[in-house]
Formats: structure tokens, sequence, C-alpha cells
């Protein structure tokens, strides 16, 4: 069955998110960092009127990247998790493709992060593409632990 995906970059690594999770893209211009926050949790941004909280993906991957440097533009997928907005940081975004097939299980030697917040993997232009669900970004690193 063919469904909608965004591609997107995280991490250096090519990815998909189910469009059915994604708000919108935007383009994020100023970040206020959040004191004492959660390291996956980048700051806060405005968007339309709304607090958006922002997070930066590869923190909430458990990757050791540097945080998200809040003068900086950064792209954003906008998703909706429990009724509050977050914005995801990803280093780029492709287009809103169609792919046909079915969602193959996860590989081994991932690392545990993308094991945590990939839904499986699919086959788009020849390449394997983890596709990832958007509340376990949100969650963070430390949800599993919980």
């Amino acid at each position: 069955m063919d469904q909608l995906y965004l591609i997107a970059r995280v991490a250096g690594q090519r990815v998909a998110f189910p469009s059915a999770e994604i708000d919108s893209v935007v383009e994020i211009e100023a970040i206020t960092p959040v004191p004492r926050g959660p390291r996956h949790i980048a700051g806060l941004a405005a968007l339309r009127s709304r607090v958006l909280t922002v997070i930066s993906a590869e923190a909430a991957l458990g990757l050791d990247a540097p945080p998200p440097d809040p003068a900086t533009v950064h792209h954003a997928a906008v998703v909706t998790c429990e009724g509050h907005l977050y914005g995801v940081i990803v280093e780029e975004v492709e287009d809103v493709v169609t792919i046909s097939g079915a969602v193959q299980p996860l590989r081994s030697g991932f690392g545990s992060g993308w094991a945590r917040v990939a839904l499986g993997m699919m086959e788009y232009e020849g390449e394997a593409l983890l596709l990832l669900g958007t509340a376990a970004l949100v969650a963070g690193p430390l949800a599993s632990a919980a």
C-alpha cells in the first residue's frame, strides 16, 4: 500500500517520518533555552502565536552532539504529541514522497538510540531508510529508562 513519508536527514542518516505524524515543516529562527531542562529539549520557540517545544533529534537519540545554536535557523518537523506542539530539529528536509511496500524490521547495528525511535526500515530509490516515530523522539533518551 502506498503511503506518504517525509524524507529528512538526522545525524547524517537519511530517514523517513510517516507524514500522518507531521503537522508541518518550518524554519525556526530563534530558540530560547530552557534552564535545567532535559538535554534533548533544545528550548522554546514561537510558532504562529503558539509556544513550540523544540527537540534536538540528535540528543533525543542519545548521540553526543552539541546543543543546537539558539541563534541559527533550524529546519524542524512540527508534530503534536498528547496535545502539545513540538518541533523536531532535523539537519535537512528533502521531500514528501510516496513509498510502497511493507515496513521491514530494523536490522542490527544502529545503536540503542536509533533502535528506540525506529519503527522499522523501508526501501526508497534503492536505499534503506530508517522509519522514525516522532513520539519516541519527543520522549527523549531517558523515556525507556523510566
